[in-house]
């Protein structure tokens, strides 16, 4: 038999039963191309052939079943504005619900047989006493009795294109099978340490393929579950463990040896405010990093008005009273100016040199800029992305400070650590979306993590209220006692990504709406969305920002790069349709003056159980890293912001939100065979090492640059 590399490296056409044609479908549909991807294109559920409800039993809407009984009819029906749906009846001996799809008419005719017994599973909707499933996942009963699995029979994502190549859920069983008979366990070679898999009580990498996919009992099918996600897990924690050895082995950094004038000025005479305690904590932590010759490589997290930019700019005194030069890179321009503006006036009248630049900056301006860079005039530049472009070059540059670094892509923050010839600068990279610690540790575990918890002294707590739309003349009543007190006001409509005309259309009919209440010339209304060209939006935002404005109506474009204290109140229409951290990064909008300030969540009355969850969760509390650990739990790490440019989220099993257990042990695992063991180099850690070189093989380490 062929050695493992070469069966498991076989292209997926060469598979038996696959070919050219449904080789490439595969390829395209399911992104597989090799005999391994087939083997770890895992189940997403099981069908449990003991276990079935029946209709009448079904009460809830939103729950979901597994049913087994007969498909009576199906037809096309037309609806309104000329749509058309097909819709079938299925019945069982208790009842009979609909069965209605809304798209793949087409294919759905020629492989649906009325008349024949299937199993469904779907989510039930009750509407007027009517029960009916949507786009319900269906198999063939006499498909699902097979004798590949007495109990369990995989059910695996699909697609149309897919099952019209043949490939639906019968022959994936068939083939998935097949492979699995036809490799020994020579041919699938361990990829943990005798010693971890005995004294994590796990099973073979052989029986976790062959019992994730076929599991004759429970048993079976958590074992191989829990030794993937043990696997899954600990492999991003010792690469990331290992990238970070070897970068503090490769990559040298100008220590700074000395705290000197400028810091002791300000610290001592130019600041107005006692930093907290947390702050002062995350000082000596970057303090103990930069007087070392390994680069620092830290993560500052902090909630919105947490005073993370006095700790950077405290950390760019410690440089440049080393004769050091700092840049810091913000995502917007207007992010970038608001940092420029804070940083001038903060420092007053110090002999430091404070630069801008973005790529609207141009001629004359910027060669003068380009010039004092490069001959060391400028102590502190911040900018854009403007920042990495080849023709910007430092004279020295000692510390490098990314904010809101998620906005950026993992090579743009990487260009910044080879803007020096014959050192690396120290780099702090920041963001105010807090991170849970679970996802914290997969996407920076190779960074040191700072976290400011407290905010300073004398911060008043937004008020959170929900309204529904029967409240719109109370809410219409406090905007107006608001703005004459002298305040400003954001209302933000969603961003629904399916249709920007949409999202334009909402908002123009609430900039109408507006109007009606708060009528020109008394009253001025900014309109912000993304369609804009960038020197409108970033006009129109300017004028809010220099009070022109009264009222902000916005997209989600807001987010992130707006400092107004004097706005008082935050109203989210349509608060349903967003995710818990950006319904938090929006409130933090507000709340930045002295005064109290309101986050309005306006909302429909119809809402689901998540959405009451998230509504409910944002009024309760304030703090940003419960919201994020609530925000984890009820939407998963896809769609908190920046992860999936990371390279890193691409487990199959593991779940962050729920298997904090397996993290923490993979984890401590991993660090003591660094900490033993650095470059991986013992014999008993041959096993890893191999595995490692593999995995990167397969795709380009970026994490070192996260």
């Amino acid at each position: 038999m062929a050695n493992q590399r070469n069966i498991l490296e076989l292209p997926v056409e060469y598979i038996k039963g696959i070919g050219p044609a449904k080789g490439e479908t595969i390829r395209k549909e399911l992104n597989i191309h090799t005999v391994e991807d087939f083997l770890y294109s895992f189940p997403f559920r099981y069908i449990d052939r003991t276990t079935y409800q029946v209709i009448s039993d079904v009460r809830e809407d939103g729950d979901l079943v597994q049913l087994k009984g007969r498909l009576i009819n199906f037809e096309k029906i037309k609806g309104k504005n000329n749509r058309y749906r097909h819709q079938g009846k299925f019945m069982d001996a208790s009842g009979s619900l609909d069965l209605v799809w809304f798209q793949s008419g087409i294919w759905l005719e020629k492989i649906l047989q009325p008349g024949e017994e299937y199993i469904i599973f779907g989510k039930i909707s009750i509407f007027s006493g009517k029960k009916s499933m949507i786009h319900p996942e269906m198999e063939l009963v006499k498909d699902a009795n097979t004798n590949l699995a007495p109990t369990f029979s995989p059910v695996y994502s699909s697609t149309e294109k897919l099952n019209a190549k043949g490939l639906d859920q019968k022959a994936r069983r068939k083939i998935i099978r097949q492979i699995l008979d036809t490799l020994t366990s020579d041919d699938i070679p361990e990829t943990l340490p005798d010693y971890m898999l005995a004294k994590l009580n796990l099973c073979s990498r052989r029986e976790a393929l062959l019992w994730i996919h076929f599991p004759e009992n429970e048993t079976q099918k958590n074992a191989a579950t829990n030794r993937i996600k043990y696997e899954e897990f600990f492999y991003v924690q010792i690469r990331l463990l290992h990238g970070k050895i070897q970068r503090k082995q490769k990559f040298i950094s100008i220590p700074f040896s000395t705290i000197g004038t400028n810091f002791n000025t300000f610290y001592k005479e130019k600041m107005k405010f006692e930093l907290t305690g947390a702050q002062k904590r995350v000082i000596k932590e970057i303090r103990a990093d930069v007087s070392k010759t390994t680069q620092m490589n830290r993560l500052l997290q902090g909630d919105v008005g947490s005073g993370k930019t006095i700790v950077a700019l405290l950390s760019m005194l410690m440089a440049i009273d080393n004769g050091l030069q700092c840049c810091m890179m913000a995502p917007t321009e207007i992010l970038a100016q608001q940092h420029y503006d804070s940083i001038l006036s903060t420092l007053d009248d110090m002999d430091i040199n404070v630069a801008f630049l973005t790529g609207s900056i141009k001629g004359k301006k910027r060669e003068k800029i380009l010039q004092d860079l490069a001959d060391g005039s400028i102590h502190i530049i911040i900018g854009t992305h403007a920042l990495i472009e080849e023709t910007v070059i430092f004279k020295k540059l000692g510390l490098a400070i990314v904010d809101e670094q998620h906005r950026f892509g993992v090579a743009q923050r990487a260009s910044l650590w080879y803007k020096n010839d014959s050192f690396a600068p120290h780099i702090l990279v920041m963001t105010a979306t807090p991170i849970p610690r679970t996802l914290a540790m997969t996407l920076y575990g190779d960074l040191d993590v700072s976290v400011i918890d407290e905010l300073p002294p004398g911060r008043k707590d937004i008020q959170t209220l929900h309204k529904y739309e029967s409240a719109r003349p109370q809410v219409i009543e406090f905007m107006h006692k608001e703005i004459a007190k002298g305040r400003q006001i954001y209302i933000v409509y969603p961003l629904i990504e399916e249709s920007e005309k949409l999202d334009l259309q909402n908002l123009q009919e609430g900039y109408e709406r507006l109007l009606q209440y708060f009528p020109l010339p008394e009253y001025q209304i900014s309109v912000v969305h993304g369609r804009m060209k960038a020197k409108d939006k970033d006009w129109e935002m300017q004028r809010f920002v220099n009070k022109t404005t009264h009222i902000m109506v916005a997209t989600t474009v807001i987010e992130v790069g707006v400092n107004v204290p004097n706005a008082s109140v935050m109203i989210i229409e349509n608060a349903e349709r967003f995710g818990l951290s950006q319904l938090h990064q929006l409130r933090g909008r507000v709340g930045r003056g002295a005064e109290q300030s309101y986050c309005i969540l306006m909302s429909d009355y119809k809402l689901t159980k998540e959405s009451r969850e998230r509504i409910a969760t944002m009024v309760r509390t304030n703090n940003g890293f419960d919201i994020a650990e609530a925000d984890l739990k009820l939407r998963g790490p896809g769609d908190i912001q920046g992860t999936q440019q990371s390279g890193l989220m691409d487990f199959k099993l593991l779940e962050l939100s729920k298997d904090r257990p397996i993290m923490d042990t993979a984890r401590n695992i991993a660090l003591r065979i660094i900490e033993n063991d650095p470059n991986l180099e013992r014999d008993i850690h041959i096993t890893i090492r191999q595995q490692i070189q593999r995995l990167r093989r397969k795709n380009k380490d970026w994490a070192r640059f996260s």
